[in-house]
């Protein structure tokens, strides 16, 4: 089995997380197991569906659904597009665009309460005379939660040819890569011959004090998803909605609530730390400097303290100190955050298909 790295090395026990394959990494017959898998709900269907102006009332109107053979609400076959080619983002990072799909098959109905997983082989490979991109022929299947095929995707990709992707040619120099087994891309699935599943983190023997993570890729904050967010945690100050208060009182600037700045800074560290159980905690967390609508920010955390659990055996306990950064360097947010994260070789993966 092919090792590929989810790390560089930017400096002493500092770490970037990466994405993706070069072209020259893929090869006919490789089978790539993508996660997370997804669930989807009825209220995807219908938003799907309402919001490109779908006509079929069969994928919102329940009283009609019921008359039909399905007897539900059946699941737009685009939205299942959607997922599950977007799942397969971190293997296919490298991706330029998909030149071609050759072949939307759906084979088994998609329900409100579905999870859906994806599964990509690599069919051909074709060099092209580009000295930036190669061609790779997809077929990536979406696989629900009793191992059915609901749908086949056929396609062919353009993937950067090694070093010729933009942030590889923008990287220091400095920047070395890994080779520590703890920081692989994948492991072994299947046959494991060729077939490999993506990893969804570390565990919690990885983790080492001192050692310090930079989580990619950072977070730009829009307009409507800042209002969206406002509008649902009942947060109806002006500032969130009123556009004229904010001219008025705020330079013009839409800010970005703490709150919701919290759980997005948060959430982009379940890159390194997807193997979490649970949160049990922040101390000292300090908004440093406000973030708007427009600005990217970019997380890091360094590993502050580790112990064992005493009531879970399965689990470890992790102290991390994490900072944001704005586009422009400066810190936004710093906390102490400790959580529980599963030991290596525990936990629910094998069961869960991971």
């Amino acid at each position: 089995m092919s090792n590929f790295f989810a790390y560089l090395e930017t400096g002493p026990q500092r770490y970037r997380e990466i994405f993706g394959l070069d072209f020259e990494d893929f090869k006919a017959g490789q089978i790539f197991h993508h996660r997370p898998g997804i669930t989807l709900s009825q209220q995807d269907n219908k938003d799907e569906a309402t919001e490109t102006m779908n006509s079929a009332m069969l994928h919102y109107d329940a009283n009609y659904a019921s008359k039909t053979e399905w007897k539900n609400c059946l699941g737009v076959s685009t939205l299942t597009l959607q997922r599950v080619l977007g799942s397969t983002w971190k293997t296919f990072y490298k991706k330029s665009k998909i030149k071609i799909y050759h072949e939307i098959a759906m084979s088994h109905p998609v329900f409100d309460g579905v999870t859906l997983y994806a599964r990509s082989t690599i069919k051909t490979i074709n060099p092209t005379e580009s000295k930036n991109l190669g061609e790779v022929e997809v077929i990536t299947e979406a696989i629900n939660q009793n191992n059915e095929v609901v749908s086949k995707i056929h396609y062919t990709i353009l993937i950067y040819k090694r070093g010729q992707h933009p942030e590889d040619q923008a990287r220091p120099v400095s920047f070395k890569p890994v080779s520590h087994e703890k920081f692989l891309a994948y492991h072994a699935a299947g046959s494991g011959d060729g077939e490999l599943m993506e990893q969804s983190g570390l565990y919690f023997e990885d983790l080492e004090p001192g050692e310090t993570y930079e989580h990619r890729p950072g977070k730009t904050f829009f307009e409507g998803e800042n209002w969206q967010h406002a509008m649902r945690s009942l947060d109806w100050h002006p500032r969130h909605s009123d556009l004229e208060y904010v001219k008025k009182f705020h330079d013009g600037q839409l800010p970005i609530s703490e709150n919701y700045l919290l759980g997005v800074v948060t959430a982009l560290t379940t890159r390194s730390f997807g193997r979490v159980v649970a949160n049990l905690g922040w101390i000292n967390l300090e908004v440093l400097t406000p973030v708007f609508v427009g600005d990217t920010i970019y997380i890091e955390s360094k590993i502050k303290e580790k112990r064992l659990s005493n009531s879970r055996p399965a689990q470890g306990i992790m102290t991390a100190d994490t900072t944001a950064y704005n586009q422009k360097g400066e810190k936004v947010l710093t906390y102490t955050r400790t959580f529980l994260i599963y030991k290596k070789g525990l936990g629910p993966y094998e069961a869960a298909g991971y």
